[in-house]
């Protein structure tokens, strides 16, 4: 196996070197490009990395991380979760469960978002869900970011979730796993339609944030949440 230093595609001092690595590469359209080429450097457990929930007023950010399967073929119409119907992204979770090799949810809950802002708790969420992959991952391709606070060799790639399908993998997983924690939400505070907006600013949320205030689940520290003094 290449040894992890070498497959970091960030330099010492943190910043991005990832054209480098992909000379004259063009890529378009879901695939394993990202993945094969981390096969073949030696690499076995590939977990894609992604987040959803980053610009929500309420509710926890979540990040699912997922390992695929090489012998399995891919779930047919797997894209990007934003580019898919709520059917077609259930129905594609659910065959991503029974055939990856494995997939792990973190979320970071309102209140530690407030402590530690969002990009800390998305970076915390992705940390998470990877502690709890087995088997563990030895290499990581993530959806725009890059986890300093990872030993583990990585790749950053921006609209990884439209062009990676271990990416894309776990930003459906991620999707799912929160839309259906915002829609058990709902029943517990009703006043506030978590089910329709999934925490997200509508108008409709602004709405009865206006008329009920924020609860437990909102983010204190997010423009719009609290009135403005």
């Amino acid at each position: 196996m290449r040894n992890a230093g070498k497959a970091d595609p960030f330099g010492a001092d943190g910043t991005d070197s990832r054209v480098s690595l992909f000379d004259d590469l063009e890529v378009s359209g879901i695939g394993l490009i990202f993945e094969q080429q981390a096969w073949d450097e030696g690499y076995k457990h590939i977990a894609g990395l992604d987040e959803v929930g980053r610009g929500c007023l309420a509710g926890p950010v979540v990040a699912a991380a997922c390992i695929l399967d090489p012998t399995k073929p891919l779930p047919e119409g797997l894209n990007d979760s934003k580019q898919l119907t709520e059917a077609s992204r259930d129905e594609i979770a659910e065959r991503l469960k029974a055939d990856c090799v494995a997939y792990a949810i973190g979320q970071i809950e309102a209140v530690e978002i407030d402590r530690i802002n969002i990009l800390e708790a998305t970076k915390q969420a992705m940390l998470d869900a990877i502690a709890l992959l087995t088997p563990q991952p030895d290499f990581l391709l993530i959806d725009a970011l890059y986890l300093k606070r990872s030993p583990l060799s990585q790749r950053s790639i921006i609209k990884g979730d439209s062009i990676s399908a271990s990416i894309a993998a776990a930003s459906i997983l991620a999707k799912t796993y929160r839309d259906d924690l915002m829609k058990a939400y709902d029943a517990e505070y009703p006043q506030y339609g978590f089910a329709g907006h999934k925490g997200y600013g509508a108008a409709t949320h602004l709405e009865a944030l206006k008329i009920y205030g924020p609860c437990v689940l909102h983010r204190k520290s997010f423009r719009g949440v609290l009135p403005v003094t």
